[in-house]
């Protein structure tokens, strides 16, 4: 194996005295890592198209379990009057308003924070996913996760393919191990803390996770 990678290295070193205008392939950041030293070498295009996929049944079923009918938002906005104040430092460019807290007839949001608490306002929220995965510890394993995640109660909820919680039993537990993988990365463990900020960043920076976020990582749109 190592003659056979060494003579597609010097081909390739050879390229440039016989072609012009040629670009290395590129590989997908969510290509998996392949084992060979011939095959982690040369790009395929069966690497380019190994991306994350999901099947949508599986991925609502995840978000069923993790998502809420409450958010907290923005403690400061529950200072404002809702009168259309031409001058309102909590109006959104669109013309709504910035609200401190939001609800829903279904659970449409993962919260990005475990735990959030507005003093002035009288409100605390701990966050289900918060509570059923880290119940006792900051951290948890892969094994730990999936078997928490699969263990939580489904609702029906707002996004993605609708399905009934008598529907919603989880028997191929690779969408949730793959949902580990997407908010830990290349760790073997995850913390409460990463959890949250990778939420985060899922979000584009908003305070929760909707199913159309949710389904993009999840490679279910």
């Amino acid at each position: 194996m190592k003659h056979i990678a060494t003579t597609i290295i010097v081909g390739a070193a050879c390229l440039p005295a016989f072609v012009t205008g040629f670009s290395p392939p590129r590989v997908s950041q969510h290509s998996r890592p392949l084992t060979t030293s011939l095959q982690s070498e040369v790009a395929t295009p069966e690497a380019e198209a190994d991306t994350i996929k999901t099947d949508p049944k599986e991925a609502v079923k995840l978000f069923g379990r993790l998502a809420e009918k409450y958010i907290m938002l923005d403690a400061s906005a529950g200072m404002c009057c809702y009168s259309a104040c031409s001058d309102c430092e909590y109006r959104e460019p669109g013309g709504g308003y910035r609200m401190a807290d939001q609800s829903s007839a279904r659970p449409k949001w993962i919260p990005c924070y475990d735990q959030r608490v507005f003093e002035s306002q009288g409100k605390e929220h701990t966050t289900k996913w918060s509570s059923e995965i880290f119940p006792d510890a900051p951290v948890v394993t892969k094994d730990e996760f999936v078997e928490r995640v699969v263990g939580m109660t489904f609702a029906p909820p707002l996004g993605g393919p609708y399905m009934a919680a008598s529907a919603a039993a989880i028997e191929d537990e690779s969408a949730a191990a793959t949902l580990f993988d997407v908010l830990a990365g290349e760790k073997e463990k995850l913390t409460r803390h990463r959890m949250g900020k990778e939420m985060k960043v899922l979000s584009n920076g908003e305070e929760g996770l909707t199913w159309a976020m949710f389904s993009a990582a999840m490679g279910a749109n």
